[in-house]
């Protein structure tokens, strides 16, 4: 709700200055009446700043700012840092509205990595009235990091009335004020807000914000000249700021080429992740903002290496001047009131994201004294009510003799009210039962992480740089996208430890032993992935064979026991064994892959086993050790089989094996397959003499192939040992 005042006043407690703005809005024109851009004593987070010095600091320029302007007149909000925060859009299923509340409370426990008693959140609906779809934003925060700020503004006795995360303040920034750019959810603009401790990166479409705090920032670049200069670090920072006008200047930008380079470095995997995770955006422009913009040469080394247009705006498009403040001085702090800019749109009601994560505790303190008026003019009422209930009452007594018809309507009325009484009794008593309906509904989502943790714990036995820490800068490589540097560390393609997943199905079976494995999936173009409740889905399915009819929901099953065919074939029968059916694809450079998947003579030597060597030890794999899954009959060829073959284009080979591609004249002519990064031949080629011809063998006149890489198929059983007791059959409903 915006201020009453029609003003507001945005903060945002930085570590190097306290920035605050103060805006007002007429007529859809916003406009600034005041700002503050207040040094800290020290950079907050300097070295040997102890938290009691950082309050001090901080509350000095609290006052500072409280002596020149009145912030307690209208209403306050205050950013948040990045750090230990979360914001995630999410599809909902189709419900009616009033139930999206209860749907989005669920989706919150869910989403938020972190205990939802640990945090503040809030959600939004983000979709427009006339849309088919219902998408919200949840947005999170831990409670430590929320208490840590409003403490600052407690301790100057200023009551705040809204906080927002930094992120989310930037984002209400670009919409508002730079809607040009803004256009589509097909393209996005990237804010990066470099500030003394970290940098805010926010990614902005027309709908969405994908937020990430890199833990570098302007103290970064300081540290580093005062390790290459012996310097403490209030020196090393003047140094840097005079670094452009200083005879030393070659000396100190040597000193933080380091530190631009990790910097650049994170911002290109930050991106690199956000458009692998959204292939139909396009990043096309980056507005810098924060103190760290002023480092020279940065924003055009952050240019040139990322081939994206950097901006650094000088002015605000859409903000005005009030007569009383001075242009010219607010430009120069342009680039540090990004933030508090859109704090200012969210408190005048003129932003996107409109999330509050005041802590409730304080939200209702404020709610009630906000009403203290009206309890004052309602205990008033009460009084005179009473004065005036008195007096009647001493009428009524002297005529009570011959008013006996008043008595009975009194009786009346109290017997109406006692029935009353008791029929909201009733319908209180009933909340119990829709509790308990409402949880009955979301027990089928109980185990819908099964499949993916499944899948991750098969993912984590791959070679990698732990298992394999011979080649860790290959797989470094590798994670990077870098193929010059996978090239450049001159491995042989054949000694390439390296096994890539071009698929893998995960279904569930009440009983492995008798389960077979499906093959319709394994080579279908528009496969699609496994389905969250596939488990509960599959247990329903098991239950209505066992009892021979429909069942439409159960009571939540126990962990810890497996099913029973008691039901079936009578006391005595074998146990039934659930778990996965799991088909596994993909490919590998290296030459010899059966060694690479199982060595022999191995033994207890966890260095050299391999993939399915490790499948076979997972309780040793897995991290704290007691993994819930087992691989089920490694031996036995009904229930685990490994195929092997050569890569060739001539053969029908599972979907995502290699890109087609024109080979090197040395091979013959003709398509074949190279791996998507590097652009190596991965498929068998013929080989060519000198004259181009295809050679041939001496005896059998057969062209002579170069067999590079080699695909796989791994059909595998795991058992589930945190298995699931089969409940009574319910009744039917």
């Amino acid at each position: 709700m915006a201020s009453k005042t029609g003003a507001v006043w945005a903060v945002d407690i930085g570590n190097n200055s306290l920035k605050a703005l103060h805006l007002t809005a007429e007529r859809g024109v916003v406009e600034v009446i005041g700002f503050e851009n207040i040094q800290h004593g020290k950079v907050l987070t300097g070295a040997g700043v102890k938290p009691a010095e950082r309050d001090e600091l901080v509350a000095l320029s609290f006052r500072k700012l409280a002596s020149k302007h009145n912030l307690s007149k209208d209403d306050l909000i205050v950013s948040v840092p990045s750090q230990n925060s979360f914001a995630r859009f999410v599809k909902l299923p189709p419900v009616e509205k009033k139930r999206i509340p209860e749907i989005v409370s669920f989706e919150a426990v869910q989403q938020i990595p972190f205990d939802i008693n640990d945090v503040q959140w809030d959600w939004q609906l983000m979709t427009e009235a006339d849309s088919p779809e219902t998408k919200v934003g949840i947005f999170a925060i831990k409670n430590e990091v929320v208490n840590s700020v409003l403490e600052h503004f407690s301790r100057e006795s200023l009551q705040v009335q809204h906080v927002q995360m930094a992120p989310m303040a930037l984002y209400n920034y670009l919409l508002y004020d730079r809607p040009d750019l803004v256009k589509s959810d097909n393209q996005a603009i990237v804010v990066l807000n470099i500030g003394a401790d970290n940098t805010d990166l926010v990614v902005c479409t027309k709908s969405t914000v994908w937020q990430r705090c890199i833990l570098i920032g302007g103290n970064n670049f300081t540290k580093a000249i005062a390790d290459a200069f012996k310097l403490n670090f209030e020196k090393a920072e003047k140094l840097k700021r005079t670094a452009p006008v200083s005879k030393y200047a070659r000396q100190v930008f040597q000193a933080m080429r380091q530190v631009f380079s990790d910097f650049v470095s994170e911002v290109q995997r930050s991106l690199g992740f956000y458009t692998s995770s959204n292939p139909n955006t396009k990043i096309v422009k980056i507005i810098a903002l924060g103190g760290g913009t002023k480092l020279r040469g940065l924003l055009k080394y952050l240019q040139q290496t990322l081939q994206i247009p950097v901006e650094m705006p000088d002015s605000f498009k859409r903000l005005t001047m009030s007569a009383g403040v001075s242009p010219a001085k607010f430009h120069d702090n342009v680039c540090d009131f990004g933030i508090v800019y859109g704090l200012g749109l969210q408190g005048l009601e003129l932003a996107r994201i409109k999330s509050n994560l005041l802590p409730r505790s304080i939200a209702r303190t404020m709610v009630w004294a906000s009403k203290s008026k009206y309890f004052i003019g309602a205990a008033s009422v009460l009084l005179l009510v009473s004065l005036l209930g008195f007096a009647r009452t001493s009428l009524d007594k002297i005529s009570y003799s011959r008013n006996n018809r008043v008595r009975q309507e009194t009786s009346s009325i109290i017997n109406e009210a006692r029935q009353a009484r008791e029929k909201l009794d009733a319908e209180v008593r009933k909340d119990a039962s829709y509790e308990a309906m409402i949880k009955k509904e979301f027990e089928p989502f109980a185990h819908r992480d099964v499949v993916p943790l499944l899948q991750q714990t098969i993912l984590s036995v791959l070679p990698n740089e732990k298992n394999n820490p011979e080649q860790k800068e290959l797989y470094a490589a590798f994670n990077k996208g870098d193929a010059k540097s996978v090239l450049d560390l001159s491995i042989d393609r054949k000694q390439r430890k390296q096994i890539f997943i071009t698929s893998m199905s995960v279904n569930f079976a009440g009983d492995i032993e008798t389960a077979k494995f499906g093959e319709a999936s394994l080579y279908k173009k528009d496969r699609q992935s496994e389905d969250r409740g596939a488990v509960e889905a599959a247990y329903l399915r098991m239950l209505e064979q066992r009892h021979g009819r429909r069942v439409k929901s159960v009571a939540k099953p126990s962990l810890g026991q497996s099913y029973s065919k008691k039901g079936a074939k009578g006391e005595g029968a074998e146990q039934e064994r659930p778990g996965f059916l799991v088909i596994i694809t993909g490919y590998s450079p290296y030459g010899n892959m059966r060694e690479l998947m199982e060595p022999l003579g191995t033994e207890d030597d966890q260095s050299k086993w391999g993939f399915i060597t490790r499948l076979l030890h997972l309780d040793k794999i897995v991290v704290g050790g007691n993994c819930p899954f087992e691989l089920y009959k490694r031996t036995d060829i009904e229930h685990f089989k490994l195929e092997i073959h050569e890569v060739s284009v001539d053969s029908a080979m599972p979907d995502g094996i290699g890109v087609a591609s024109v080979e090197d004249k040395r091979i013959k002519a003709g398509e074949s397959l190279i791996d998507p990064l590097t652009k190596e031949t991965i498929s068998k080629v013929a080989m060519l003499d000198s004259n181009g011809k295809p050679m041939l063998e001496e005896h059998t006149g057969k062209e002579i192939y170069k067999v590079n890489d080699h695909w796989f198929v791994i059909k595998a059983k795991f058992i589930w040992k945190d298995t699931l007791k089969a409940p009574a059959i319910p009744a039917e409903r």
